[in-house]
This record gives structure tokens, sequence and C-alpha cells, in this order.
């Protein structure tokens, strides 16, 4: 067999599936380790909501359907609506504020609105849902604000 033949039988395959497990395996082990050893249980979150509703073609934003309906947004709350890039939340009846859904620790997606705070289940950073100032880290630089407007019970980015 000359150099420029390579062999293509039972053995390479089986040497490249070899090569494959251990790179998944290492993988693995890499996302293993930016989880967060005390989750107190509880368990992961599926990830940001994802709606079909906004301007997902990114055309005129002055002129953009609306996200969401100010009855949408629970008082105390919000919701992630990370195809459009804003979170929205209402931290008391009638106020509404919108967010950027990138976590400021490493760039996740924030992930929920729930307790009082926005969400990154990446490495458990909190956000207030009043003005996105961290609640607890890692991340120690606050979510950016978004401008939203309300006219009637729509909600749209302004």
């Amino acid at each position: 067999m000359s150099e420029e033949q390579v062999p293509a039988g039972p053995d390479v395959r089986t040497r490249r599936a070899l090569l494959a497990g251990a790179g998944a395996v290492g993988a693995a082990a890499v996302l293993a380790a930016c989880g967060d050893e005390d989750d107190g249980g509880a368990a992961p979150s599926p990830g940001p909501q994802i709606t079909n509703t906004g301007d997902a073609g990114g055309g005129d934003r002055e002129g953009a359907q609306s996200l969401a309906r100010t009855t949408d947004i629970p008082v105390g709350g919000g919701a992630v609506y990370a195809a459009q890039g804003v979170v929205i939340t209402q931290p008391t009846a009638g106020e509404f504020k919108g967010f950027d859904p990138v976590c400021t620790h490493q760039g996740c997606p924030v992930s929920n609105v729930d307790g009082g705070t926005i969400n990154c289940t990446c490495h458990g950073s909190k956000f207030s849902i009043e003005d996105g100032s961290v609640k607890a880290g890692p991340a120690t630089t606050p979510l950016a604000a978004k401008n939203i407007r309300v006219d009637g019970d729509q909600i749209a980015l302004a």
C-alpha cells in the first residue's frame, strides 16, 4: 500500500468512534464544571420563552407590531421575549419596563422572570424587575434598559 492510500476498514472507524466518544465525554465534563454545585434541588429551566409576536423580521421598529398585551405581563413579574431582544416587566400595576435579555455575566440569555427577579439559569444571576440592577451574582453589571411604549393595552419596542 502506498503512502497516499489510507485504510478505510473497521479499525479506522473504531478509532474515529473512540476519539469522538472521548471528545463528547470531555465536552460534558467542561459543561458540568460550569454549573452551580449548590442548586438547592431546583430543576433547570427549559430556557427563555420564545413568542411568535412582534417584529421578528427586524423591520421598522417605529411601526413595529405589538410584542405583548399589558394583560400578558403579570404585576410583580414579567416575560422574556428573546427573539425580539427584550424582557418586559411590570414592577407595579400599570408600570412597564424593558430590559436587555442577555445576562451581563457571560452573555447567556436570561431564562425567566420569577419572584420579582429576571433570572439567568446559566450561573444563577438575578436582576431586579424594577431597574435591572443585580440582586444576586455572579453578574456585577445591571441589565441595560430597553425603551418600550405602551399604547392602550399593547406593548411594543419604542
